[in-house]
């Protein structure tokens, strides 16, 4: 019976270091932590891995709901895929565990206001952005990293691991650069 930690984040300027210390205080003896959204599992490599490594009795924790998923199906396959596995699932804040059927109930509709709220806010940024628009102040978003040194540093033959890390961003970005430039004439 071991408590797994996993700490998210969305951006990789974000930092995990407050979950981790929190899941460590909880008592989890395997912690698991990666920058990617939480919109989706896609991309969500450590969450699988610790899924697939779940025994009998284990325990998955984590410190808020919405560090688990932000859509009420995804966050409801996850504890269905650690149950299969005859593990439980707790969320620090609020405390709620599957181990008792009411805990079900409550990640259930937890799951369903995450989800909403993940709603709400692209709402008013769509609003925000329209009204700056308007005005005629809004630019769009501006480019952080730079595109074509992805693509030269890959066609030069270095490893999207080393491509990541030099310039400062995911390796999922580096593939999405990289799977666009190849889309594109």
């Amino acid at each position: 019976m071991t408590k797994i930690g996993y700490a998210r984040v969305s951006t990789i300027d974000q930092d995990f270091e407050i979950q981790q210390q929190r899941l460590k205080a909880e008592g989890c003896a395997i912690m698991r932590a990666e920058k990617v959204s939480g919109a989706s599992r896609e991309g969500r490599t450590e969450l699988a891995t610790i899924i697939e490594f779940m025994r009998e009795g284990d325990e998955l924790v984590v410190t808020r709901l919405d560090r688990l998923g932000r859509d009420t199906r995804d966050v409801l396959n996850i504890v269905h895929e650690c149950e299969q596995r005859g593990a439980f699932v707790t969320i620090l804040d609020p405390h709620v565990s599957t181990r008792g059927e009411m805990g079900h109930l409550i990640l259930t509709v937890l799951g369903m206001v995450a989800q909403m709220e993940r709603r709400f806010i692209k709402e008013r940024q769509r609003e925000g952005i329209e009204r700056a628009k308007s005005a005629g102040k809004y630019k769009g978003g501006t480019i952080k990293i730079d595109r074509e040194k992805i693509r030269e540093m890959s066609n030069s033959g270095v490893g999207v691991t080393a491509i990541a890390k030099a310039i400062g961003c995911s390796r999922m970005h580096v593939y999405r650069v990289l799977e666009l430039s190849e889309s594109q004439p």
